[in-house]
């Protein structure tokens, strides 16, 4: 039976678990819903709503971070969640940077240029854009700063680290917002790389064109 994953990918938590599957070899059917959708299906996945809600057979759950903890325990090869205790602790920590600070700075800029006017009707809020584009700032210092030599955020191979931290720089890089390449050539590649990987890369121009990007 084929895993259903409830949401949009324009959201960087359902990308998160859609890249993630696809880098173990998952199928995942994607079923297309907002947040607050009222399908039933969904909402017995997500109680609140929110995106992304996951089914597997009789196994129901929400959340980015618990479905893709559920992957990684369904197939375990390759590893994404590392077992040694400093890098799992690591990784957990940049998806949880990622959710948070990341997605929170991106989310500003996402929601008021792009959300706003071209699924609500209605004009975002440019100073709100504006301060997202002032948080991401230390973001782009911190990850310039701490990017290994290996390219991989967590050890010597991709983790949930590496899917999770660049999952919402798609989301702002779809604003016409990416860091100066000669102010953050690490951060440059590192994104590049990454959004090359066929999890990414098969999305993100279906994103593109949905927003009429080209």
């Amino acid at each position: 039976m084929t895993m259903i994953l409830y949401g949009a990918p324009l959201s960087p938590f359902v990308r998160k678990v859609l890249a993630f599957a696809a880098e173990k070899g998952i199928e995942l059917d994607l079923v297309p819903v907002g947040m607050g959708d009222p399908n039933p299906d969904f909402a017995a996945c997500s109680p609140f709503r929110k995106m992304p809600g996951f089914r597997d057979g009789d196994f129901a759950i929400s959340d980015s971070t618990a479905i893709v903890t559920y992957l990684e325990a369904k197939q375990p090869d390759p590893v994404m969640i590392p077992a040694d205790a400093a890098d799992r602790a690591r990784t957990i920590w940049f998806d949880e940077f990622a959710d948070t600070i990341v997605t929170t700075a991106g989310g500003k800029i996402f929601f008021n240029r792009v959300v706003a006017p071209k699924f609500m009707g209605k004009p975002g809020d440019e100073e709100a854009a504006k301060q997202g584009e002032a948080e991401m700032v230390p973001i782009y210092d911190y990850l310039e700063g701490i990017i290994p030599a290996s390219g991989y955020l967590v050890g010597n191979q991709l983790t949930l680290a590496d899917i999770a931290v660049a999952s919402p720089f798609v989301n702002v890089a779809h604003c016409g917002i990416v860091p100066d390449p000669t102010a953050y050539p690490k951060l440059t590649a590192y994104l590049a790389a990454i959004h090359a990987r066929p999890g990414f890369a098969t999305w993100i121009p279906r994103e593109r064109k949905m927003l009429g990007l080209g």
